[in-house]
């Protein structure tokens, strides 16, 4: 009988040991291949808020920075073009901005915290082409002699005002999309990144 039993142990600690190889293999090769389905450190950083300083930009000029590899503007609006904003009102689509393109804080008419300054992702709504600037006025920005300035999508014609809202009847269905931002100081401002956050 005793000889009988050995065997089986003898099978016994090579079935537990096979599986504890087996199991130390495993792991083994299961820990770099859920380590490569992490965020790489570049895209962790392109997905990351992203400061502007906008101590230099002046009345009537826009900058550029690129966050999550969109282009962001930021425009400094003169007191004339947010005056043109209450002008059109009626020419846009969604002149309150029920939908949602922008934070709770952007629902407004001048679509920003600080009226002065509008902070847009430059991508049209539409098929995701880039607009242009177009901020001379009336028949010197070659659009019509009515135009308040605004911004053109040259693939399909859209057109958007000086907030980024949507002019009716175009074929960008939505108003350009204000992305999470906040002021750090009078002259930085976080894009990316709400307050709240």
């Amino acid at each position: 009988m005793s000889s009988e039993k050995k065997p089986d142990c003898g099978r016994r600690n090579l079935v537990f040991a096979t599986a504890a190889v087996g199991g130390v293999a495993t792991v083994a090769t299961a820990v770099p291949f859920l380590a490569s389905m992490a965020p790489s450190e570049r895209a962790k950083a392109a997905g990351a808020p992203v400061e502007a300083d906008i101590s230099k930009l002046a009345p009537g000029e826009m900058m550029r920075v690129e966050w999550r590899g969109k282009p962001v503007w930021i425009i400094h609006r003169t007191k004339e073009m947010l005056e043109a904003l209450g002008k059109i009102a009626d020419r846009v689509s969604d002149a309150v901005s029920k939908r949602p393109m922008q934070p709770e804080y952007a629902r407004n008419e001048a679509r920003s915290i600080k009226p002065e300054y509008l902070v847009v992702v430059g991508i049209c709504t539409h098929l995701g082409c880039s607009p242009t600037d177009k901020f001379k006025t009336g028949a010197e920005s070659g659009i019509n002699a009515e135009w308040p300035g605004g911004f053109i999508c040259p693939c399909h014609g859209s057109l958007f005002d000086l907030a980024g809202r949507v002019y009716k009847n175009m074929p960008a269905p939505d108003n350009l999309e204000v992305p999470p931002h906040y002021y750090l100081s009078d002259t930085r401002i976080l894009i990316g990144e709400d307050k709240k956050a």
